[in-house]
């Protein structure tokens, strides 16, 4: 994490068994996400159990989004976030989104017409204090750097914004990371091939799961929201593994 003292922390190490080195970890991961975006709605789908889309509006209206709000979705992927801030409220020419996944980008132009960027979230293409509310749904765990991130959040929120981040954190229980593990490598997989799906939809299944059991803690995901410099610095959970995490631009 780049903090005011200075330092990085990445939020999870190398992962040997998809990429070489730090260096490889974009290409790789932009790469996966380039080949399963036309995958990638039903993976969400099914992964939730058809519970994500409703979800979605729970945690953008409990983090307080309204109509007049103006929202960049960081990590847009194919749109699922930004549709949900248009179901509550908020008019299209409000919302941008952002993804260094061109066919991610290509998926999202499909189905509506927000304003789209490609771009990383640690060095964000916009003006200071252009936004009411900074979202990233499912991603923070594929970005390289925690402090630059939350520093160009800070950075593009005028004073009072809000960011949002929804993410799904390791189980706590050995139990419950064992069932977990289980349904990402196992038996999600075997849905896909019944379901005819590509081979990349396991590929992205592991390497989700090889990132959600190498994370940082959420208590390490806290502190790298204040030390950014926003405040009001919280988390929400929902069952064992879904954290929404929330904080303010003073």
């Amino acid at each position: 994490m780049t903090t005011r003292g200075g330092g990085s922390l990445a939020p999870h190490g190398t992962l040997s068994g998809f990429y070489g080195s730090t260096e490889e970890r974009a290409r790789y991961v932009q790469g996966l996400f380039d080949r399963g975006a036309p995958e990638y709605n039903w993976v969400s789908r099914m992964m939730s159990l058809g519970t994500d889309r409703g979800y979605r509006r729970y945690a953008l209206r409990r983090a307080g989004i309204t109509a007049a709000s103006r929202v960049l979705d960081v990590a847009t992927g194919t749109g699922l976030v930004a549709r949900a801030i248009m179901e509550c409220g908020v008019p299209e020419e409000s919302v941008v989104g952002l993804d260094p996944s061109r066919g991610m980008l290509e998926e999202n132009r499909r189905s509506q017409r927000v304003r789209l960027v490609q771009g990383l979230g640690e060095s964000l293409p916009f003006r200071d204090g252009r936004f009411d509310q900074v979202v990233m749904g499912y991603a923070l765990r594929h970005v390289e750097d925690l402090g630059l991130l939350f520093g160009e959040f800070r950075r593009v929120l005028r004073p009072g914004g809000r960011v949002l981040i929804l993410e799904i954190s390791r189980p706590r229980s050995r139990w419950g990371c064992a069932l977990l593990s289980f349904y990402m490598r196992r038996f999600f997989p075997v849905l896909a091939r019944i379901s005819g799906r590509s081979r990349v939809t396991g590929e992205m299944m592991d390497y989700y799961w090889a990132t959600i059991a190498g994370c940082v803690p959420p208590e390490r995901i806290l502190e790298a929201l204040a030390q950014a410099g926003l405040e009001q610095v919280r988390r929400a959970t929902t069952g064992p593994v879904l954290s929404d995490y929330v904080a303010v631009r003073p």
